[in-house]
């Protein structure tokens, strides 16, 4: 009769999912949370532009240890001239192959933290992997500081106030569509500005929001712009820039930008 052999070995729990939020570039407004989180984890994943650090990368390096590994999430492409069906393939494709790079890590037991700048959820990067992976592994989100509220901080302007409305837009929009969905805002911001400025300037113009309107550039980084949207003819806005439209329900418009 045969040796009976029996096999004690496991496969190793699954890794923990990390979302992670840094806020919008000073590496001082990440949360406590997320800061203990990214030295926590033996695995940090970052999106980068290609030739490029990366802003995420940039908030958290000196957070990195030589310990840990690091999965660079490169783009194949950003705000390159392409068909959008081909646009949105290649993305689609990308995310499909840093969600299996990064799930290749999960179920090797390790865990990651893929980091975010601004919020996870609010036009995160991030959202694409938790919708590939959250169903599969151990998940957390951890919120950040957003875009927004580093460019409303350093305009020195409040956004809404009272019963007053705030309408989120992507500076991608249609500008007829633009025009038409800023006709009726109690207080609006603009996400995603780059080489759409030209056409959201026009847009708040034709509607009578020009006047009040404010262009932010890398809130809270060293790089950090402030001009009146009426202003800005000569900018050459990159994607981290946004247009707040701020309410005048504490009489915003007499408010002078900082």
């Amino acid at each position: 009769m045969p040796d009976t052999v029996n096999d004690t070995t496991t496969a190793p729990a699954l890794g923990h999912l990390y979302g992670v939020g840094i806020g919008p570039g000073d590496p001082e407004l990440m949360t406590i949370r997320a800061h203990r989180v990214i030295q926590a984890c033996p695995v940090i994943a970052h999106f980068a532009a290609r030739r490029r650090q990366g802003n995420a990368w940039s908030i958290i390096e000196d957070s990195v240890t030589a310990q840990q590994t690091v999965l660079r999430l490169e783009y194949p492409v950003t705000t390159e001239a392409i068909e959008p069906a081909d646009y949105e393939r290649q993305i689609a494709e990308f995310y499909d192959r840093s969600a299996d790079d990064i799930a290749a890590q999960l179920d090797h037991g390790h865990d990651v933290a893929v980091v975010c700048e601004g919020d996870p959820f609010f036009y995160g990067s991030y959202m694409y992997i938790h919708q590939r992976l959250a169903r599969r592994y151990p998940t957390t989100v951890i919120p950040g500081v957003t875009s927004v509220s580093a460019a409303t901080a350093a305009a020195g302007v409040p956004l809404v106030s009272m019963n007053e409305t705030l309408t989120v837009l992507p500076g991608v929009m249609q500008p007829a569509q633009l025009k038409e969905a800023l006709a009726n805002v109690d207080a609006a911001v603009v996400m995603k500005v780059g080489r759409h400025l030209a056409d959201i300037r026009d847009a708040a113009d034709a509607v009578g929001l020009a006047a009040q309107a404010v262009y932010v550039e890398r809130a809270s980084c060293a790089t950090e712009r402030v001009v009146p949207l009426a202003d800005t003819a000569e900018i050459e806005a990159p994607y981290f820039s946004l247009v707040l439209i701020p309410g005048t329900g504490l009489d915003a418009r007499s408010r002078p930008v900082r």
